[in-house]
């Protein structure tokens, strides 16, 4: 039987996240990028969903290695659930490997992972593939496009990019030899389409920096510039602004620490020691000196930056003439959360700058123009758009049109969609039957089981039911709070059990202070913590914690 060439996203098509691709030629497979996506509130108590890799375990397939293009969660998260099925060589550039390190690390399975590292311009021979690592610029460090040569022609994934000739971090998208690429001819371009409906060209990373130097440098107090932690060349900005400016930077979030850490290690982030301060030294500083550098740019309820915004940081305390710098996008629904807290800042006293209305964040992703040139310069017999929800992919299929790509060899794949070349002769295939796994702390599985898994929870440990009604505009307890409570404990401990535990919930929303309480999410989280903690003491199981705070 005549082997062909498959391309089958398992993930990243129609959405935003979850990235994997399968490259396959007859038997032998290899994978582009593996990544997460994260839940919302579609699936409560669910943290992430993980790809379907069924198909790559499948017997008559030789799945072989992982390849990676970058950094981001959304490609490298589900690397250790993939590890755990098929113990496959990894290859990416350092940085990428330096954080996939950390995630093996976390799940026990560092030891015997075979990490392959490869720079800009080196070539790899997996199986039939041969595959080039080509630099590009995004908004992470160490970023690369694949042109995967296979025995059907050469397939050219950008992952993410843009293109910015006066990068921050000096790493430009190396359009000179992908033009050369182009000219030996590409069967096939995947390519990045997240901002296909932003006209124009991407604005250049070193942009932000006037406006980043006037917040931080003659900022009266405090400046918190909210950031991603992976974002190394906004990193290496803000700390070259706080060190010309003469102030300290403190670093809040574990991730943002560790990837800083990171970054120093491998040389991407330059600065002497004493330009980080701890926690502790924070107070002895004047206010004017200190710049904190922060995660939770998308609301999350349990960050330094939404602790310090509803005043629940024990070291942090925003004051009046401090400043805050949202220094990111505004992920699509995220909008409320992230506006929640802006409003507790201003309620706090301080200044607060987002991208709306101030040049302090710009996109990691090519804008319309840029991926028409990506098209152009490549030139491809084929065309399949990646890395978007279904109306990026649907626009970036006009937009190869618009540059004279014929209909037919422009492909509308999603998830689970798979085509395949024989002979310069593309094909689309039957669709996939995709189960999509979930994780609930470090458990696996899909949507089923994971309702099983609460089922069983129930059974085993029982349920608690927590009402207190709160006064909208104080934050004063109104009634309650009132327990309910099945399957917990027997019942001549549960009277004395339950009034306990009524206690621990006054006292929750005791430390919590009246603004804090109107704050619904971060309240019910704190409660259902503290009674969990509670009764793991007093029982030593934890039932399931409902918490229930209404305002009137």
């Amino acid at each position: 039987m005549k082997k062909t060439l498959k391309i089958l996203p398992i993930g990243g098509l129609g959405e935003i996240g979850m990235n994997l691709m399968v490259v396959q030629y007859g038997s032998e497979a290899i994978v582009v990028d593996c990544g997460i996506m994260f839940s919302d509130h579609h699936l409560p108590g669910i943290d992430l969903i993980v790809p379907d890799f069924s198909y790559l375990l499948e017997p008559q397939i030789n799945f072989s290695a992982i390849v990676l293009t970058h950094g981001h969660e959304d490609h490298i998260g589900a690397v250790p659930f993939l590890l755990r099925e098929r113990n496959v060589p990894i290859y990416g550039s350092r940085f990428t490997l330096a954080l996939v390190k950390e995630k093996l690390r976390e799940h026990e399975l560092l030891r015997d992972a075979e990490l392959e590292l490869v720079k800009d311009g080196d070539q790899v021979t997996i199986g039939p593939f041969r595959i080039e690592f080509v630099r590009m610029s995004h908004s992470i460090a160490d970023a690369m496009g694949l042109a995967i040569e296979t025995p059907e022609g050469t397939i050219f994934h950008t992952g993410d990019f843009k293109i910015d000739p006066k990068p921050a971090d000096g790493r430009t998208t190396d359009l000179e030899r992908i033009g050369v690429l182009g000219k030996k001819g590409v069967l096939l371009l995947l390519s990045d389409s997240t901002n296909v409906d932003v006209p124009g060209t991407s604005l250049s990373e070193s942009s932000v920096r006037q406006d980043l130097e006037k917040l931080i440098g003659d900022a009266p107090g405090w400046v918190i510039v909210a950031c991603f932690a992976s974002h190394i060349p906004r990193l290496k900005q803000v700390t070259e602004i706080a060190l010309a400016s003469d102030k300290k930077v403190l670093l809040a979030g574990r991730s943002m620490i560790q990837n800083v850490g990171i970054g120093r290690e491998l040389g991407y982030l330059r600065f002497p020691d004493d330009l980080l301060i701890d926690i502790s030294d924070v107070g002895r500083l004047p206010r004017d000196r200190v710049v904190i550098v922060a995660t939770g740019t998308q609301g999350e309820p349990r960050s330094a930056l939404a602790r310090m915004a509803i005043d629940q940081h024990k070291e942090l305390k925003v004051l009046p003439g401090d400043r805050v710098v949202l220094s990111s996008r505004f992920i699509p629904g995220n909008e409320r959360a992230i506006f929640s807290i802006v409003n507790h800042m201003y309620r706090r006293g301080a200044e607060v700058f987002t991208n709306r209305g101030s040049d302090i964040h710009v996109s990691g992703h090519a804008y319309r123009e840029d991926l028409k040139t990506m098209l152009k310069t490549v030139r491809p017999q084929y065309f399949v758009p990646v890395h978007g929800e279904f109306r990026h992919l649907v626009e970036h299929v006009k937009l190869a049109h618009e540059t004279g790509m014929p209909k037919e060899r422009a492909f509308l794949l999603e998830d689970g969609m798979g085509v395949t070349f024989s002979g310069g002769v593309a094909k689309r295939l039957p669709p996939l039957d995709l189960r999509r796994s979930v994780l609930d702390g470090r458990e696996l599985g899909d949507i089923g089981s994971a309702v099983l898994r609460d089922r069983r929870q129930l059974a085993e440990t029982g349920m608690v039911v927590v009402v207190a009604i709160l006064d909208a505009h104080s934050g004063e307890l109104v009634r309650g709070p009132e327990l309910f409570a099945r399957g917990v404990a027997f019942e001549e401990v549960a009277e004395d059990l339950m009034a306990e535990a009524k206690e621990v919930v006054r006292d929750t929303l005791e430390d919590f202070g009246p603004e804090a309480r109107t704050e619904n999410v971060a309240v019910q989280e704190e409660i259902r913590l503290a009674l969990r903690r509670f009764f793991k003491n007093a029982l030593d199981r934890k039932p399931v914690v409902i918490p229930i705070v209404l305002e009137v």
